[in-house]
């Protein structure tokens, strides 16, 4: 039972700010970070089962990884409770499965510039699906506000580098909002697991559940990983840590906060994720001053969201 004391620390607005960035900038990364596993790999955009079966490897690794940090820090195997199971699993069919499988399909047929502006549009979705499907808070003009603000800040820092990009669009796009939705569900249905279970043992044994099941699919289909290189190894250890880092976080932050307030951070996610294509995978033209009035943007409507949550203003039903 988490005390007075303990809450007031991961509602705090320093650990709340400081948690979020900190998972937001591990996501980011994950753009980048991906493309480059392909490449080092030597799985192309048209290897949809190897993407998967990529995907699916990075999971149950994070998820191992999540399991153990977690053992590591109660002095003891943490499992989780029979009745938690079907939550499991039904977190990882949103959270890891159906967010994934599409995700990673859908990054091998855009650029990562195009796939953070997509993923920018997470945040109303999260805001739709907790205020008028769960019922879990109020949608009020003033939330809608920030996220707007914070939206446009996502579309300035992608239309600075040159506009859309190339790609196959229709397939790309589509999969990547695709998989924004089910990230929406995973988030709502996160709030709510929370209240039963731990955090650490929800990310960590839903990342396992659903990263064997995008394995089993991957190799059923017939994909494969041929080439494996130091560099390769490396990458998906990366992003197997970003998993199970981030989400562990994210998880606490949503447990013990409303989920607007948290979720607006996501816009930070996509911000962070052109920033680093740009450095990692020269993707646009570098750095400017559009990038700064995105950043500004994005930090205003965070602002604007968690101003909102303390004062009374018309609602939306």
């Amino acid at each position: 039972m988490i005390n007075e004391t303990s809450n007031s620390f991961y509602t705090n607005v320093v650990f709340v700010t400081l948690g979020a960035m900190v998972s937001c900038f591990l996501w980011g990364s994950a753009y980048p970070m991906i493309k480059i596993g392909y490449r080092e790999f030597e799985i192309s955009s048209d290897m949809m089962s190897s993407q998967i079966l990529f995907a699916g490897i990075r999971f149950t690794l994070a998820g191992i990884l999540a399991v153990l940090i977690g053992s590591i820090i109660r002095g003891k195997i943490i499992l989780p409770k029979k009745s938690s199971i079907p939550m499991i699993l039904k977190l990882s069919m949103f959270q890891t499965v159906g967010q994934y499988v599409f995700f990673y399909i859908g990054l091998a047929h855009t650029t990562g510039v195009r796939a953070s502006i997509i993923q920018g549009t997470n945040v109303f979705v999260v805001l739709v699906v907790s205020s008028l499907l769960f019922r879990q808070e109020r949608l009020s003009f003033g939330k809608i506000f920030g996220c707007l603000i914070g939206f446009l800040g996502v579309v300035i820092i992608n239309l600075a580098d040159g506009g859309l990009g190339e790609g196959n669009a229709i397939w790309g796009d589509l999969f990547i909002f695709i998989s924004t939705v089910a990230y929406a569900f995973s988030s709502v249905l996160l709030k709510e697991y929370t209240k039963k279970e731990e955090p650490v043992v929800l990310s960590g044994y839903q990342f396992i559940a659903g990263g064997l099941i995008m394995i089993f699919v991957g190799l059923i289909l017939g994909g494969h990983i041929l080439t494996v290189t130091g560099k390769g190894v490396a990458n998906i250890i990366y992003l197997s840590f970003v998993s199970a880092v981030a989400y562990t976080l994210w998880g606490v932050l949503m447990k013990h906060n409303p989920v607007s307030r948290v979720s607006v951070y996501g816009f930070l996610a996509p911000v962070f994720g052109v920033i680093l294509s740009i450095i990692l995978l020269k993707e646009g033209a570098g750095f400017g001053l559009l990038h700064l009035v995105s950043l500004v943007l994005v930090c205003a409507g965070i602002i604007i969201v968690n101003k909102v949550g303390n004062v009374k203003e018309p609602q939306i039903t």
